[in-house]
């Protein structure tokens, strides 16, 4: 190895900076729950932001649905389910309240967002970044519905203090 890149090496101190990463990494895989917690605020927080700019964007959601076969259907169904479901359900999301509930509503809007509108664009040269990011929101809300609420949510709340609530017991 030239001089040079030697002194950069050790001016760098390489072996710190991998002993940080892999403490990094050893903390994420004990904290797995704390992760996924935090990805699950990010999304409601994205998904309650993203239904705002819906409904104080009703032109872009047209603009959305031009191509749909039954556009006053459509244009309603956006208006009362998809921004509704957005609002409240990444605010559910965010609290962890009612999570896989929250996280199952919002499926049906990303898979249709997908088939429907980003997909039959695929084929053609344009810029695909939608497809990519509303495939990457499904799988999380996927992982969201699959895994539940963690240690940082609402309904983590409710079941520990119901566990520790003494059980009546019945007569047998």
């Amino acid at each position: 190895m030239p001089r040079a890149f030697s002194d950069l090496a050790e001016r760098t101190n390489e072996r710190p900076i991998m002993k940080n990463i892999n403490e990094c990494r050893r903390w994420i895989e004990t904290h797995t729950d704390i992760v996924i917690d935090l990805v699950r605020m990010y999304l409601g927080v994205g998904l309650f932001v993203k239904g705002l700019y819906f409904m104080m964007h009703q032109g872009e959601l047209a603009r959305l649905l031009e191509g749909a076969d039954n556009v006053a259907f459509a244009q309603g169904a956006v208006a009362h389910y998809v921004i509704p479901v957005h609002l409240v359900g990444g605010l559910l999301l965010a609290m962890g309240l009612l999570t896989r509930l929250a996280a199952l509503a919002q499926i049906p809007i990303l898979l249709g967002a997908i088939f429907y509108y980003w997909l039959p664009g695929v084929l053609f040269i344009e810029q695909r970044q939608n497809l990519e990011f509303s495939a990457l929101v499904l799988f999380l809300l996927t992982l969201i519905f699959v895994y539940g609420s963690g240690r940082f949510s609402v309904d983590y709340l409710i079941t520990k203090k119901e566990s520790r609530q003494p059980q009546a017991h019945s007569p047998a």
